[in-house]
């Protein structure tokens, strides 16, 4: 382990990343970019250890060392892999950035020694094969990624990514990618990215960010684009130095970005781009042998020629400015014919070396074997309200009552360990506390810790670049995780204020729904309340930033709500959008309001634990709390069911809708939050509106 420690950050200058603007989101903390190493010690001396594997970093006492411990990792996975699929995602072919669909073909994580081989992956939204921070000793080789479909920007599009380390990309190709090749948040390395082509990508390939160490790219040919190693500053979430003691050979691309950062280095060697950075640059436009270094280095380690070399698509180099002849006549012919790139190489490697397998004795799955499977799942007695009490069955309902987040986060491990649950967190490809929520981990947590309810309402906006506060458009659509998915889909058209396509509040964004329901579920075989939150008051009064990307704004969806463009901001700070919100009488806007609530209903006419709940901060008028239950008991009578319904607000309204015999029949629950007695015996209850 090398700790990333106080002294080493402010040495490279990482303490203040973003510290105009933005300080505690992006700048580097101790403890966030340590870096650990999974090795095999083979030799003990009296002052040293000899590992299996080389380190990538330095250990210098002067920024804290490092540390040797014993690693127990019981359950690891050894020696499997996937070979010889084409993996396809199926999508709306009227939206090609669709994004209801499957997002990663395969990924890897907790495994050792490890294989992808032969997988052709096509229109994913983002990575062929991504290989996590529990993956070591892995092989991804002759594999491709086509026609990706999804928006175009941050966390889709990433072909070959890695936080593991020991893992070798080779013969690879991409098209169309963001980060075609790309290697993540403190990987510890070596990665090594051999013989890799990635045909105009939107972004670059290289490092994302965070100190990855031990990167080879090793003949990448980026065609359209660039290779990163730089020092990114706040993008990428304070990605900062993004690589470390890393080197590009022989790679071609448009540019290569290669700086020497404090207390490390980083290298290129003939390599065909134009060079930026301050890192060592060395004999560019420059045909260089070995061809592979890699492939140079496998056999220094292994005292032969390994069978790799037969398989290096080799650039047939003269840097002669006097051809003969011969040579003339020779490459005129040649040149009749297109050049061979990777996809076709990788072809004729797999049609070269076919793979032979004997699957004598193994169980062969086919449509006979599978069997419907009928889970007998217990749920637990309905909620009732009896004398002002909840129940479940003839037991009062006792416990604790948590609220999903409402914005925070990251994927640092300091975030993630103090990280509150969410529902509809997401993190592509990554499952736990403070990533992709494990909702069946989650309903544990809450029967653990005595939560009998969980609160849950949509989020205050998608991705993390809004947490600056800031009013304006973004630049380009490099959103930051965590996102926080909303209730509706991207359209597929124009552009919303974060870059990504604008909304289309016709269309559900079934991830959001089905997580919600999966939740309802769970929470009924054990026992929990699910209150169903539908709106969050926030994003249309209080500071202008929270409007900014909201899906319900006129610039960020489809749909002509009708409201101000460009939006008025009080005081240059704040926003006043609830009365044009609210407005019922707005034919759109009211058509809108109706299908959402429906929604809310139906996606959970068959649980037993809902709460349907306004909205906690709910301070609005009361002729929108009137549509709101005349929404939900027109819902009820046309399917012939009854849902408990929480009535928040702020008194006068509260004491109105009580005093109406036909909408106070909906209400089950008062929720008093706006009003309250003082310590004198006088009423705080401020006019709703």
């Amino acid at each position: 382990n090398r700790p990333s420690t106080e002294a080493w950050i402010e040495k490279t200058g990482t303490n203040n990343i973003g510290g105009y603007v933005t300080y505690s989101l992006t700048k580097w903390n101790p403890g966030d970019f340590d870096i650990h190493w999974d090795r095999t010690v083979v030799d003990v001396s009296s002052t040293s250890i000899t590992l299996d594997a080389p380190i990538t970093n330095s250990l210098d006492p002067a920024y804290g060392g490092g540390n040797v411990a014993i690693l127990t990792w019981e359950g690891r996975i050894r020696n499997v892999g996937v070979e010889s699929l084409c993996c396809a995602s199926s999508f709306d072919t009227t939206n090609m950035k669709d994004e209801n669909h499957r997002w990663m073909a395969i990924t890897m994580n907790h495994v050792n020694d490890a294989w992808v081989r032969r997988v052709e992956a096509v229109h994913f939204v983002s990575s062929a094969i991504a290989i996590w921070e529990g993956a070591r000793r892995v092989t991804v080789e002759d594999c491709k990624s086509l026609c990706p479909v999804g928006e175009i920007g941050n966390f889709r599009r990433y072909a070959f990514h890695t936080i593991g380390q020991q893992v070798l990309f080779q013969r690879c190709y991409a098209k169309h990618a963001y980060h075609g090749f790309s290697v993540g948040f403190t990987a510890p390395g070596p990665n090594a990215f051999v013989q890799c082509y990635d045909h105009l990508p939107f972004h670059f390939s290289g490092s994302t960010g965070g100190w990855a160490t031990g990167v080879l790219f090793d003949k990448v040919t980026v065609d359209g684009g660039n290779i990163s190693f730089a020092y990114r500053d706040v993008d990428g979430q304070g990605g900062g130095w993004s690589a470390a003691n890393s080197l590009c050979w022989q790679c071609r691309a448009a540019q290569i970005h290669l700086p020497s950062p404090p207390t490390a280095q980083n290298w290129a060697y003939g390599n065909w781009a134009q060079g930026y950075g301050n890192g060592h640059h060395e004999r560019p436009h420059t045909f260089l042998k070995p061809e592979s270094l890699f492939y140079a280095q496998l056999d220094d380690r292994t005292g032969g020629r390994a069978i790799e070399h037969e398989k290096i698509l080799i650039y047939e180099s003269d840097e002669t400015t006097a051809p003969t002849p011969e040579y003339a006549v020779g490459m005129g012919d040649r040149s009749k014919r297109p050049d061979l790139l990777m996809d076709r190489w990788i072809d004729s490697m797999i049609s070269m070396y076919p793979i032979h397998s004997d699957i004598t004795g193994s169980i062969v799955f086919n449509d006979t074997l599978v069997k419907e499977c009928r889970l007998n799942v217990k749920v637990s007695p309905p909620v009732d309200v009896i004398r002002g009490q909840v129940v479940k069955g003839r037991q009062v309902v006792t416990g604790r009552r948590a609220r999903t987040s409402l914005w925070r986060g990251s994927t640092r491990p300091n975030d993630l360990a103090r990280a509150n649950p969410n529902l509809t967190r997401f993190v592509p490809g990554r499952t736990g506390r403070g990533l992709t929520d494990d909702l069946d981990t989650l309903t544990a947590d809450m029967k653990r810790d005595h939560v009998v309810a969980m609160q849950h309402f949509p989020a205050l906006w998608y991705e993390r670049r809004r947490d600056d506060h800031a009013r304006n458009r973004r630049a380009d659509a490099d959103v930051w995780t965590p996102f926080y998915e909303q209730p509706f889909s991207r359209s597929g058209q124009g552009e919303a204020y974060d870059r990504l396509s604008k909304y289309d509040l016709n269309k559900w964004n079934s991830w959001y729904w089905s997580r919600l329901k999966t939740f309802a579920d769970l929470a009924d075989q054990k026992g929990l309340l699910f209150i169903q939150e539908h709106y969050l008051q926030h994003n249309i009064i209080e500071e202008g930033a929270h409007w900014v990307d909201y899906p319900w704004r006129s610039a960020n969806n489809i749909n002509h709500l009708g409201f101000a463009e460009p939006p008025h901001y009080a005081g240059d700070k704040r926003v006043y959008m609830a009365e044009a919100f609210y407005d019922t009488t707005h034919v759109v806007r009211n058509h809108f309001h109706r299908e959402y609530i429906r929604k809310s209903l139906d996606q959970f006419r068959d649980n037993h634990n809902i709460i349907h709940h306004l909205g906690v901060e709910y301070t609005g008028p009361l002729h929108f709390v009137e549509f709101w239950l005349d929404v939900i008991g027109e819902w009820e009578r046309e399917n012939d069911k009854n849902v408990l319904v929480m009535l928040p607000g702020t008194r006068d309204v509260q004491d109105a809708i009580l005093n109406d015999p036909k909408r106070s029949s909906l209400v089950d629950v008062v929720d008093i939050l706006q009003w309250h007695y003082r310590g004198d015996g006088s009423l705080y209850a401020p006019e709703g509106g």
